[in-house]
């Protein structure tokens, strides 16, 4: 077990178990915020906790706080749609106008996203590549350069002898990383679906790995990308 992630030729720490501290750029990674999803369902009808933003965006600040990060770059699907930015408000909209104040503030868009106006500081686009890493919301398939991306909200489940336990992960293998979504109010994939489909040529190149951080170790599990594609050819 290391404390540490290597991967395109740099070093990740995994902060929490959602957020990637990247010490070289002083860069925090976060991926999948759904900021304003209990509002956007309670416009239908479907009532959810309301404090998803509140409880997402201290979380964020509490992770960045302890750490020495200069920016922060969000990896797309930071508002669950594209009305969330704008319903934001309160408590939730200052902590956030604060965090965009103290760090260099970067959306990536995503698929809930689309067109995100910044309104509450940083600014937007549609991805962006660092010392040779593309930062993007989905993963593509057939990039052959290392990439982080988001979209698919990879869990892990793990059964012990007295119960089952899932929690969300890291995916990892030979040039893609998929985090985990980092919103109080989010789902999510089977972690060796969620591979198969970021990179379906995994398994020749040595595999996949859904990775944790466990009281401050990182933990990994290997994969079982045959399932996946099995899977992903019946459906």
């Amino acid at each position: 077990m290391t404390d540490h992630l290597q991967f395109g030729g740099e070093i990740f720490h995994i902060v929490g178990d959602a957020a990637l501290f990247w010490p070289q750029e002083n860069t925090l990674l976060v991926a999948d915020l759904h900021l304003e999803k209990a509002s956007f369902y309670a416009k239908t009808g479907q009532m959810l906790p309301p404090y998803d933003s509140h409880a997402t965006l201290t979380q964020l600040s509490d992770i960045a706080a302890k750490q020495d990060v200069r920016s922060v770059i969000c990896l797309g699907d930071n508002f669950h749609d594209t009305g969330g930015e704008a319903r934001l408000s309160g408590e939730a909209a200052i902590l956030l106008r604060q965090l965009t104040q103290r760090y260099e503030w970067t959306w990536i868009t995503g698929n809930h996203d689309p067109q995100l106006d910044a309104i509450w500081g940083g600014h937007s686009r549609l991805e962006q590549i660092v010392r040779g890493i593309a930062l993007r919301h989905e993963a593509d398939p057939a990039n052959r350069e290392p990439e982080i991306s988001g979209h698919y909200h990879p869990k892990l489940r793990v059964e012990t002898a007295r119960r089952a336990v899932t929690r969300r992960c890291f995916t990892v293998s030979d040039r893609k990383i998929i985090m985990p979504a980092f919103g109080a109010l989010t789902g999510g994939m089977d972690a060796a679906q969620a591979a198969f489909l970021a990179q379906p040529d995994a398994a020749r190149h040595g595999g996949a790995m859904a990775v944790l951080n466990v009281t401050g170790k990182i933990i990994r599990f290997p994969l079982d990308l045959t399932k996946a594609r099995a899977a992903a050819a019946a459906g």
